[in-house]
């Protein structure tokens, strides 16, 4: 699909910080670069967490993500390379492969697994959490998978390959739409000294994560495996992304809920009492069935 370029940034965002991620296990053990922390939830609200995985080698993900549960917000995974089964105890199950996309709203509760569905090769992908607004946090579970076919895409005259997982950009509505939060995930490809603009409203948070080369974002440059935070100037209309060397990354946006955030491990309510309802839940058996 060829877009028609219908967005101009007048005055582009600055970067406000460039985060390196952490290091870390997660699920039964997989080796994870877990790149927005619990600690920059308020600062990227309604963001949660953003985990990056890859590896060729199968001791790094063979283990998976057992059997746990989820409640008061949607995972999205995104799957690069390799293949990811879904299972979950509202009967919903799935296999993820390359380019594809897994959306899975927990609501009141749901419980899943995660588990390859390969024994070598390279698994990459990306996990992130999106906060539901309070109203919706006990909404019912909803799950789907997107094949990378139905991935909504683009290119521009500057030869920039745009998949659209959420929201809309240049015409193009994404794979998803989200009215409380209004997402917008776009995984971009930029050819060497190739732009790409995009216009993003004046409270939206956003931030990219690159995966490959290096893009340059108001003159500095944003190497891979590095996530670039935008500030929200005032005045500002939109991100303006170009790149050093031939550059891969995700735009992720959205607006914030500005709601209190209570979390604990896979559980994200608003209150304390409400974390101890959704443990008291998922103890007597109460998630999703």
């Amino acid at each position: 699909m060829h877009a028609v370029i219908d967005q101009t940034v007048t005055r582009p965002r600055g970067v406000e910080r460039v985060v390196s991620g952490q290091f870390v296990m997660d699920g039964a053990g997989v080796k994870i670069n877990r790149v927005l922390t619990q600690a920059l939830q308020r600062r990227l609200d309604p963001f949660l967490m953003l985990d990056a995985f890859g590896s060729d080698k199968a001791g790094d993900y063979i283990a998976g993500f057992p059997e746990h549960p989820h409640r008061g917000f949607e995972t999205i995974t995104y799957m690069l390379a390799g293949r990811m089964r879904h299972r979950d105890s509202g009967g919903n199950e799935g296999l993820i492969t390359d380019g594809g996309v897994q959306w899975m709203t927990a609501g009141r509760g749901v419980i899943h697994s995660e588990m390859p569905g390969q024994t070598e090769g390279l698994m990459e992908g990306f996990q992130l959490w999106l906060n539901l607004p309070a109203k919706d946090k006990l909404c019912d579970p909803w799950y789907r998978d997107i094949p990378n076919r139905e991935v909504p895409r683009f290119t521009t005259d500057a030869g920039v390959t745009v998949q659209v997982i959420a929201g809309a950009t240049h015409s193009v509505e994404g794979a998803v739409q989200r009215a409380g939060t209004e997402p917008l995930y776009l995984d971009i490809e930029l050819p060497a000294g190739a732009r790409f603009e995009q216009v993003l409203p004046a409270g939206h948070h956003a931030f990219i994560y690159v995966f490959r080369g290096e893009a340059i974002v108001a003159g500095k440059g944003v190497p891979h495996t590095r996530m670039a935070i935008f500030d929200n100037a005032e005045g500002a209309d939109g991100v303006v992304l170009e790149a050093a060397t031939p550059t891969r990354l995700l735009l992720i946006a959205g607006r914030p809920l500005r709601e209190p955030i209570a979390q604990y491990g896979p559980f994200v309510m608003n209150t304390q009492a409400e974390l101890e309802q959704a443990v008291a839940d998922f103890r007597a058996g109460r998630f999703s069935a």
